[in-house]
């Protein structure tokens, strides 16, 4: 009845918009912003020539006018700006004209009314650039108008062609290459947590393109925005009065002939409702598992309660072969504003979108190599190689209502997101352990391991902003609380080990034995802020203060069950085969011997609760002392608190004097100064040369300050918190503090044509590594730790042309690129120069300097690209790479692992037609070259070895959507 009822819902919405669509009158909209500063203009009047209807701008500068079918000219007047003229205004029955970049500039003595075309104002490109143009700090951008044109589905897509980004994995962004933890990730202004425990920014590629109005990344700090951020912070603004109404329906297929269709897929059997992105209960732990002790035959419960324990597990414990489809996603949105009177209006935008991807890599490699002992040698010592196959069913569910109110002086946003996103993978190995290697007993095994992820973040804004003060004056309040959950239940690896003789048995100094492990994490995110900001004069000349104040808190509760299955006996002649293990006849009680044994003492160790505090404060003030000088200081302070409850293994084993066990302590608890810079000397109305400095701070996580050890169940490596004292490290986890300096030239030509050229530099305070436990022979440990200070300086260029220049006949080819270079240097801490020092090979020189970990050497992207208006067509061929990076320190032992720079080219074309261009195809290729991603261990003198790769291989996507 419920989904009968939403049809019906939709239907309605779908006839009133093509009711609406013959009527015989049209809509001019457009937005009106100051030409100087890029903000809209509140009151600005609008008169359609010739007639006396008109309009006046709202709080966002916008303006709606109705009139009859035919071709309109529109005068805009202001006070002590000039006018404007925008001639040749088409306006279609039933149909919206949009004009998005209006701008206005102040008036001088004897200035003449400006007279443009209708075309020089369609463009919310042009409208991101003067955004760029006009702001006080550094950023870049892309607006909803490029996403078609580069044909991107998701935000992730779409920031690959933004200057100084990178995305990794397709879904994390990077800035200027500096890694994840350097990076954050805001919605509509707001502060949003990451759904992966691992990472500190959110995965982008959760936000549907057709939800987004723009994305802006700050590369330069100021007062108003939070502190901890060094690379940059993506802010995602999504739609709330849309420009037309909106009733999309749109679906794409995506075709990988190495991935697709392929009868050796792996699967299991989930839930009924894996399709949906979440399980049903059917990998739910039992509630007997949940006590303090569990039956066995070690604890004294009867054999049948041993026996009825180990069956109220899933018996399942390895993959099956399957045929799999096609990757495909389903969108819909709608979306309208509707005046309500004569200065308010009311804007809704409602979307949703599913999509479900497989991927199948049938030669993916883990190895774990070491050092040689001896100097004269230097090859890799083989410790460990994993060759196999990875499968993966990733399916997504998201949606997104909101509404929007203005009347008069203000403005009202209510929005609710919540995205669900399930993965599934299933993975069969071959392990290859050499006994040459330190710490390792030299074995054969073939592994399994079934996984199911499923992850969810609930998103709600209530928004309002008011001016005051003929609208000098703006007061904007926003409440944001976020609930997100992460869940890996029943995460399954068998290891069988086998014999010399190619008898398969289990062995706990080999393969392991039969292993389950549930995780649980849960997080609340809540967010308040305020930004006051005015107009004055300052020496008569205009300038602009702001201040105001945020609140964020944030608590977590993480927890790790793991189950070991054990043998109370003999083992049996085992076959290889996973379904053979939990058969009635092998379980204890029933004539067997196998029953279950709990590896989380009481209290668990890998289970933690954190919270943390943020309360920040700012001032900043905007002016303009020297004639084409504009300067932006600011201070922002922030007093920062994070506690933890969690213990080490010590203690949760009893030995309660020599462990560690914090109850709500203080981990963290620092009060910053965090001052701001920004210069901008107008060289011309198009040309700005700026400089910035700041300073930033990055803090550790809930998972990085927490005594946890997280293993991967595939590639064996395990995370260890960094408030475990281990060798040398003593606990003490502490933030990372940055000074920021930025110089950059930018000269903004016509046709939304650009050059730029920055430059960076940034120093580094302890900053915070992923470093190899070089100390752990036997097992692949990490730990994050403060290292040597560092610093990092580097340059950007972008360029965006027309090749019009060329001929008439090209106008519609153009050519974009960015490119960033970095050079990164980290100081050794003496441990880590020590640990390099004993094993130096011959004829090597290890210096006391080297890489900053996350820190990419380049970053390119490029793109060839044509846009015929005219035709309703736009294509492009683009480029994207990332230079070698360090990805993991090693050090004595262990050499450095480094990723390998992947070359991913990609083509996308775009064609509407119809009527009304009503419905649009898209046709996309990626991974054109068919690159591998591979990372590798950096060894002196001799061949680097894999340390993971695989290989994404090329695929075909096609996309339609029809807009009623």
């Amino acid at each position: 009845m419920k989904l009968a009822k939403y049809i019906s819902l939709i239907l309605i919405f779908g006839f009133a918009h093509m009711v609406y669509g013959q009527s015989q009158v049209g809509t001019i909209r457009g937005k009106v912003i100051d030409a100087s500063s890029g903000e809209p203009l509140i009151g600005v009047n609008v008169l359609v020539v010739g007639t006396s209807d008109g309009a006046s701008t709202d709080v966002d500068g916008t303006f709606s006018l109705k009139v009859p079918e035919g071709t309109y000219s529109l005068r805009l007047s202001y006070v002590s700006y000039q006018n404007k003229k925008i001639e040749g205004i088409e306006v279609k029955a039933g149909d919206i004209t949009v004009l998005d970049n209006i701008a206005l500039s102040t008036a001088t003595a004897k200035m003449e009314e400006v007279v443009v075309t209708a075309g020089a104002v369609r463009n919310s490109e042009a409208a991101m650039l003067t955004m760029k143009r006009t702001s006080p700090q550094m950023l870049d951008g892309i607006s909803s108008e490029k996403f078609d044109k580069i044909g991107v589905s998701d935000a992730a897509q779409a920031l690959k062609k933004v200057t100084g980004v990178s995305v990794e994995g397709g879904k994390y962004v990077y800035v200027r290459g500096l890694g994840d933890r350097y990076t954050n990730t805001m919605l509509n202004s707001v502060e949003i947590p990451s759904l992966d425990p691992n990472r500190n920014s959110l995965q982008v590629d959760i936000f549907p393109s057709n939800l987004i109005e723009n994305m802006v990344i700050n590369k330069t700090a100021s007062a108003e925005l939070p502190a901890d951020f060094t690379g940059g912070i993506v802010n995602i603004e999504t739609i709330d009065f849309p420009e037309r109404p909106i009733f999309d329906i749109s679906t794409s297929f995506t075709y990988n002939p190495q991935m697709h269709f392929n009868s050796n897929y792996l699967t299991y059997e989930g839930s009924d409702t894996d399709f949906l992105g979440f399980d049903n209960g059917a990998r739910e732990l039992p509630n007997e598992a949940k006590g303090e002790s569990i039956p066995s035959p070690l604890s004294g419960t009867s054999d049948n309660s041993v026996y009825e324990f180990v069956n109220s597990f899933n018996p399942t414990l390895g993959p099956k072969q399957k045929t799999n489809n096609m990757d495909y996603s389903l969108g819909l949105t709608l979306g309208d504003q509707y005046k309500v009177g004569d200065d308010k209006a009311l804007g809704y935008i409602v979307s949703g979108k599913y999509s479900n991807k497989t991927k199948y890599y049938n030669n993916y490699v883990y190895g774990e190599w070491q050092n040689a002992l001896n100097a004269e040698n230097f090859d890799l010592v083989r410790s460990t190689t994993q060759n196999g196959t990875v499968a993966e069913n990733n399916v997504f569910l998201g949606g997104l209502a909101g509404i929007a109110y203005k009347a008069g002086q203000s403005k009202f946003k209510l929005t609710g997101m919540h995205l669900q996103n399930g993965e599934s993978r299933s993975a069969n190995f071959l392990v290859d352990n050499s006994e040459s290697a330190p710490g390792q007993s030299g074995y054969i095994g073939e592994s399994y391991n079934l996984e199911y992820s499923e992850r969810s973040i609930t998103n709600f804004l209530l928004n309002g902003t008011h001016y005051f003060d003929n609208a000098n004056w703006e007061i904007d309040w926003r409440l944001s609380p976020t609930f997100s959950t992460m869940n890996d239940p029943d995460l399954r690896k068998t290891t069988y080990t086998i014999k010399s003789n190619g008898d398969y048995t289990f062995n706990a100094g080999a393969g392991g034995f039969p292993s389950r492990t549930w995780r649980y994490m849960d997080e609340v995110n809540l967010v308040g802020r305020v930004n006051i900001s005015g107009d004055y004069e300052l020496f008569d000349n205009p300038a602009t203060v702001k201040f105001g104040g945020s609140h964020v808190y944030k608590q977590r509760d993480y927890d790790i069950l793991s189950y070991t299955a054990s043998f109370f006996g003999n083992q049996f002649d085992w076959q290889g085969n996973p379904s053979e293990i939990l058969i009635d006849d092998h379980i204890y009680g029933n004539g067997g011997t196998i029953y279950y044994q709990s590896g989380n003492p009481d209290p668990n160790p890998n289970a933690y609760n954190s919270n943390s505090s943020n309360t920040a404060v700012y001032v900043s003030n905007q002016f303009s002392l020297i004639p084409n000088v504009r300067t932006n200081i600011g201070l922002r302070v922030e007093n920062y608190v994070l506690r933890h409850t969690g213990r080490d293994i010590s203690y949760a084993q009893g030995a309660t004097e020599a462990g560690i066990n914090f109850d709500d302590e203080k981990v963290l608890d620092a009060f910053d100064f965090f001052p701001s810079a920004n210069v901008i000397y107008n060289i011309t109305d198009r040309m700005n040369l700026r400089f910035s400095y700041s300073k930033t701070i990055a803090r550790p996580s809930f998972k990085e300050m927490s005594f946890a050890q997280i293993l991967d169940p595939i590639s064996n490596r395990i995370f260890n918190g960094g408030l475990y004292p281990i060798g040398s490290w003593d606990g003490n986890l502490h933030e990372t503090r940055i000074n920021n300096f930025d110089l950059r030239f930018e000269s903004f030509l016509s046709g939304n044509q650009l050059i730029s050229v920055s430059g960076f530099y940034k120093t580094f305070d302890d900053p915070i590594e992923l470093v190899r436990l070089r100390a752990s022979a036997t097992s692949s440990e990490f730990q994050p730790r403060n290292v040597g200070n560092g610093e990092v300086y580097g340059a950007e260029f972008e360029f965006r042309k027309s090749f019009n220049f060329l001929s008439e006949s090209l106008t519609n080819f153009g050519f974009s690129t960015n490119v960033t270079l970095v050079k990164s240097l980290i100081d050794m801490t003496d441990e880590e120069y020590n640990a390099r020092k004993n094993r130096e090979k011959e004829g090597q020189d290890i210096d006391d300097q080297r890489q900053m970990a996350g820190q990419a050497p380049y970053i390119i992207n490029a793109g060839l690209t044509y846009d015929n208006a005219d035709l309703n067509m736009d294509a492009g061929l683009f480029y994207n790479l990332k230079g070698e990076t360090l990805v993991l320190v090693g050090g004595g032992t262990y050499p450095d692992v480094y990723s390998e720079p992947f070359h991913n080219l990609k083509f996308n074309l775009n064609k509407a037609f119809g009527p009304r261009n009503q419905y649009s195809l898209s046709v996309n290729v990626s991974n054109i070259l068919n690159d591998r991603r591979e990372e590798f261990y950096d060894g002196y003198n001799t061949v680097d070895k894999i340390y993971e790769a695989y290989s994404p291989a090329r695929t075909y996507s096609v996309g339609f959507k029809y807009s009623f």
